[in-house]
């Protein structure tokens, strides 16, 4: 058994997810692992991680409108330092998830025909997100 590891940057366009699929699967091709589990990482407190819907925009436009329901801008928050979406954008990362475990199955992530990886920026303005990649596998 061996491991790989890598940082990937991700320019994001403010709020929204970020289809980062192709990424992970590249990391996967440059190593010979044909069984294992790779995992991804979101360095960041104000994005997270989904595998969600990939042939049908629509899932996407309609998770991002339910976020902004159950999650709204808001003066009723304390934390505000970065601005008005800053605590949103926290709260709304603790309902997802910043981590990723995938299985790779026969050298290929053992994703579902219509499942994508993505990131999902919870902050208005664009950023650059730090994913972490993790391989162990043989």
């Amino acid at each position: 058994m061996w491991q790989a590891q890598d940082h990937v940057a991700i320019k994001t366009s403010g709020k929204g997810l970020t289809d980062v699929t192709e990424k992970a699967r590249s990391f996967l091709a440059g190593h010979p692992c044909r069984a294992g589990l790779m995992t991804i990482f979101c360095r960041h407190t104000s994005a997270s991680l989904l595998i969600q819907e990939n042939a049908d925009p629509s899932v996407r436009r309609d998770l991002e409108a339910y976020f902004e329901r159950i999650v709204p801008e808001s003066a009723a928050y304390e934390h505000d330092t970065e601005g008005p979406d800053d605590m949103p954008a926290h709260i709304r990362t603790a309902l997802t998830q910043t981590h990723l475990a995938i299985p790779v199955v026969n050298g290929e992530l053992a994703l579902g025909t219509w499942q994508g990886i993505y990131l999902f920026e919870h902050r208005r303005a664009p950023h650059t997100r730090e994913l972490v990649l993790h391989l162990v596998g043989e």
